[in-house]
This record gives structure tokens, C-alpha cells and sequence, in this order.
């Protein structure tokens, strides 16, 4: 197997996430308030990248796997940061905008921390840290995290993995793209929007492979995504069809299953990784 990025630093991939977001939050009105909100992060995503893009620094190292998440160029994003978070302020729900300002005020040896504890630990214990406290960070680095690993060298993966075998971060959901008359699973991965393939009837968390422990629930409202959840640990991924909805954006599209992951936690199975939103 090999990996595929499925992410994107370029303008046009941030255009079709703010397109995809306008559409969804449109027709469903119960995800609306999400969608409006990550309109303005990834308006603001879109500028970031085109400045990480553009930046010398950023582009003259030769990365690796191994050393993806050991090269945060602050020398590059942290001059952004205090616009993130006014943009962030003056678009996010009360709670999180009151944390934003309260992250303005101090100084930046603690805007540094934050984004270096993130940089290396994001994506493989966010559970514990919880999703709201690790919004700021996530949602500034990833345009970052996407662009470190379009210039990683995808080595071959020879064996079902559930990490990212790029930066060993858990999957945010799983993908389903057309193959044949069928489709090929796919993991997306929570920190640098990496895709690598991954068995159909096998759980990411245990490796459970019983079908029948292995229940899959569909919402009315959205046909093309899925819960996949497994009866033996009890975590669950959202699963976006692309052979059901071939203009789905799976990192967009997941922010609208709302409902689904309603149904999830009503029968008491847990998401693997929170996304963006903490939904």
C-alpha cells in the first residue's frame, strides 16, 4: 500500500473547503453555526498557507518522517498568530472567544509553549487534553502540518498501521474512495490531513475484525456519511463515502455529522479523535 496526501497548502484546496463549508451549512441547518465559523479559520488557514508557501525558510530542508514534527518554523507562523487569534475572537462561540482573548494577553513564551506542545504531542493525545483546549493550536498549525508533509517523501506502507505512518497521529476519520465497482478504505489522519490505506472490516482502535462487532449507522440527512463504530472497545469513526458523494470533502463533511455522532455517543461508543470542532 502507499499513502496518499489528500490535504492541500494551496489556495485553491483552502477555496474548495470554504465552497464545501458554504454548500453543507446551507442544507442543513442543525450544522450551520460549525460550518459558519470554520468558513472564517480556514479563511484565515488560507492566507497562513499562502505565507508558509512562499517563506525560503519554510521550504529549504529536505524533511523526512522522522522529522516532520520536529521542525516548527516560528520564525514563519508566529508573526500570524495574534491575527489568528482576533479573527478567532471575533467569530467563535462565546466561550471559546472569551479563551482566545484571555490567550492574547499573555505573553508570547506562552504562545510558544502552546504551539510546541502541540506541534509535537497533537493528534496522539488529544483525549486527554480535550478538544477544547487544544483548538488554538490545532487549528493555527495545521495549514503548517499539511505543508510538512506534502514535501515528505510516502514510503510504501506494507502493513495495516493505525497511526499516520507519516506523523503517528490517529486517524480523524476514515474515507472511502471509488475503486473497481466498490471502494477502498482510507484513514485520514487528525494532525497533517495524510490518507493511507486501511482494511475495510478491521477496527483502527483494537483491531477487531468480526463483522458483526463491527456496526456501521447511517443518518437520513447524510446519506454519504457513516458512523463505523466496534462493540469491542467501543470507539467509533465517521466515515465519509466518496462513491455515495463524490464532491464530498471528508475534513469539511465530518464537521456536519453532527447527528451521527449524537447516535454514537447515545449508545455509548466514544469518538477515536475529536475534530476541528470538538464534534
Amino acid at each position: 500500500m502507499t499513502t496518499t496526501w489528500a490535504g492541500g497548502s494551496d489556495e485553491s484546496e483552502y477555496d474548495a473547503r470554504i465552497r464545501r463549508a458554504e454548500r453543507l451549512g446551507a442544507q442543513h441547518t442543525f450544522a450551520s453555526e460549525f460550518l459558519n465559523f470554520y468558513r472564517h479559520i480556514a479563511a484565515f488557514q488560507k492566507t497562513l498557507a499562502a505565507s508558509i508557501t512562499s517563506s525560503s525558510d519554510a521550504k529549504s530542508s529536505g524533511a523526512t518522517a522522522a522529522d516532520l514534527r520536529a521542525r516548527l518554523d516560528l520564525t514563519v507562523l508566529l508573526p500570524h498568530f495574534r491575527g489568528f487569534l482576533s479573527t478567532i475572537e471575533r467569530h467563535a462561540p462565546s466561550a471559546l472567544a472569551k479563551a482566545t482573548h484571555q490567550m492574547s494577553l499573555l505573553p508570547s513564551d506562552s504562545w510558544i509553549a502552546s504551539l510546541e506542545a502541540y506541534w509535537q504531542h497533537g493528534g496522539k493525545y488529544d483525549q486527554q487534553v480535550g478538544a477544547f483546549a487544544q483548538f488554538l493550536p490545532r487549528a493555527f498549525l495545521q495549514p503548517y502540518a499539511e505543508f510538512r508533509a506534502a514535501l515528505t517523501p510516502k514510503a510504501p506502507v506494507v502493513m495495516t498501521t493505525k497511526v499516520c505512518p507519516l506523523c503517528g497521529a490517529r486517524p480523524l476519520s476514515g474515507v472511502l474512495r471509488v475503486e473497481g465497482d466498490g471502494g477502498k478504505r482510507f484513514l485520514l489522519c487528525s494532525f497533517c490531513s495524510q490518507e493511507w490505506e486501511f482494511r475495510r472490516i478491521f477496527c483502527p482502535t483494537c483491531g477487531e475484525e468480526a463483522e458483526g462487532k463491527l456496526p456501521v449507522y447511517v443518518a437520513e440527512q447524510l446519506p454519504h456519511i457513516r458512523v463505523e463504530a466496534c462493540d469491542n472497545c467501543k470507539f467509533f469513526l465517521t466515515t465519509i463515502d466518496l462513491t455515495k458523494d463524490g464532491h464530498a470533502i471528508p475534513l469539511v463533511d465530518d464537521l456536519a455529522a453532527i447527528p451521527l455522532t449524537l447516535w454514537a455517543h447515545e449508545h455509548g461508543y466514544s469518538r477515536l479523535q475529536p475534530n476541528l470542532l470538538g464534534t
